[in-house]
């Protein structure tokens, strides 16, 4: 790969308000490097302020789709300042991914390791080929994997994740699956059709409503169950009272297919 090539491919979004990043580092088995972590910062920036953006797929060219923090890179910078502020950064780059008002796709091709698990975890939705394997070893080298389990623990049961970080095995594509890190997995031929699916499923729905739930799903899993209900329950009536809700419920009682705000 050419030192002129950027750390990932961005496809601005499409007519339908998809837009595609590629993680661009197949040498490095596409290892989140600073500037991987700045790159798709920035990218994730960018989608944020587009009001048309609908869905966002998360890609990876090669064979590998994440191999988590380049070691290397940490290796050359031995300080504890050094890797609280790589780990912040990529912390920031992963809520990034959990506060954008359109649901993130990740379409995992291959290996995804330890900080590339944890990015697979923090997407909303996960398509696997059936190669795809996954795992948090960075205990392996001596290094607990802390920060990816904090969405894999909100992925999977907690002694699933606590197997993998203390054991650093991998588990299969359909083990993933099994175990809730995944919503399918496919053939690689197949790996594209299957997350357009996901996509024309959600490009069906409403922007507004997606939005305003997936907000509030974040919100309320973190809070106790009184106030969960409370904050859910504010937020359905916010959105019954919208338009969108309002031309859904009317088309649904005359028995025709809704016309949605655009």
């Amino acid at each position: 790969m050419s030192h002129a090539e950027p750390p990932i491919l961005i496809h601005a979004h499409d007519e339908r308000g998809v837009h595609s990043l590629t993680l661009n580092t197949p040498k490095a088995f596409n290892a989140l490097s600073e500037a991987m972590l700045t790159a798709l910062s920035s990218a994730l920036d960018t989608i944020a302020r587009d009001g048309h953006a609908r869905v966002v797929v998360l890609a990876a060219a090669g064979k590998a789709f994440c191999a988590g923090h380049n070691l290397k890179e940490m290796k050359a910078h031995p300080s504890q300042a050094y890797y609280q502020q790589l780990f912040a950064q990529c912390s920031r780059m992963m809520m990034q991914i959990q506060r954008l008002p359109v649901p993130v796709i990740a379409k995992v091709q291959g290996l995804a390791t330890a900080a590339g698990c944890q990015l697979v975890a923090q997407c909303d939705l996960a398509v696997a080929a059936e190669e795809a394997r996954f795992g948090v070893n960075g205990i392996d080298v001596g290094l607990f994997c802390a920060t990816p389990s904090v969405p894999l623990v909100r992925n999977v049961p907690t002694k699933v994740a606590m197997e993998m970080l203390l054991t650093g095995e991998f588990i299969s594509a359909q083990e993933a699956q099994a175990r809730g890190l995944v919503n399918r997995v496919v053939s690689l031929d197949e790996l594209d059709s299957a997350v357009d699916a996901l996509i024309q499923a959600i490009l069906a729905k409403p922007r507004m409503a997606i939005a305003m739930g997936k907000a509030v799903f974040y919100q309320h899993r973190e809070t106790g169950i009184e106030a969960a209900y409370q904050l859910a329950g504010q937020t359905m009536a916010c959105n019954m009272a919208h338009e969108v809700a309002q031309e859904g419920v009317q088309a649904f009682i005359e028995k025709r297919p809704p016309i949605w705000p655009t």
